[in-house]
């Protein structure tokens, strides 16, 4: 998108930013068509009404822009962020923060959205490798994961007993079938999976 095409949008604007987001927008001969603050809301992340209501309007095609002039007071998260540039590029939109020389209407300004971006990234993988190292330390320890066994202990003795005999996991879930018997989940059908897990889960 052109850098001098407009309307745009300015958000979470205390008055010093408001006044910088109008001064930019004039200098690029851009139409700021609406300010729109969150006020008492956290930029912990986008869910927050106006936020939302600004990224309607672009997908819309109400506004070419959104423009900010601190980043942080868009999300503090470069997760956010990076999904948001995705967003900006597939609806054809610029997105300007003033603090951090992001702007997706000029080749210097996405270059730099694309290095915040990898920061996203870095920071998506750090996540998830904590997340599988917290994991594998809780296994370990012995903690047992995932939701809780919800089948009567009555029927867990009961695939016990019959594992014990030599029964088939499938035999085991054959029998169950037949008895009507509902699985943890309260679901119909029982599975040679289904009574696996059961029995690892009580073992």
């Amino acid at each position: 998108m052109p850098p001098d095409v407009g309307p745009s949008r300015g958000l979470l604007l205390p008055e010093a930013q408001r006044r910088a987001i109008a001064a930019d927008c004039k200098r690029r001969g851009w139409e700021l068509i609406e300010t729109i603050e969150d006020a008492g809301y956290s930029a912990k992340d986008l869910k927050r009404p106006g936020v939302q209501e600004a990224l309607r309007a672009l997908e819309a095609g109400e506004a070419k822009a959104l423009v900010v002039a601190k980043l942080d007071r868009l999300s503090r998260s470069m997760l956010d962020f990076a999904a948001l540039m995705a967003t900006a590029q597939t609806q054809s939109w610029a997105l300007v923060a003033l603090d951090c020389a992001v702007d997706t209407s000029t080749p210097a300004g996405e270059a730099m959205a694309h290095v915040l971006a990898t920061f996203g990234q870095f920071e998506r993988r750090l996540i998830g490798q904590r997340t599988k190292e917290a994991l594998a330390a809780k296994k370990a320890a012995g903690v047992r994961l995932g939701r809780p066994p919800t089948i009567p202990q009555s029927v867990v003795r009961r695939i016990q007993r019959q594992r014990a005999r030599g029964d088939s996991l499938r035999a085991i879930a054959n029998s169950l079938n037949r008895d009507k018997v509902p699985t943890g989940q309260g679901g119909a059908q029982w599975y040679a999976a289904t009574v696996r897990y059961v029995l690892l889960r009580t073992s």
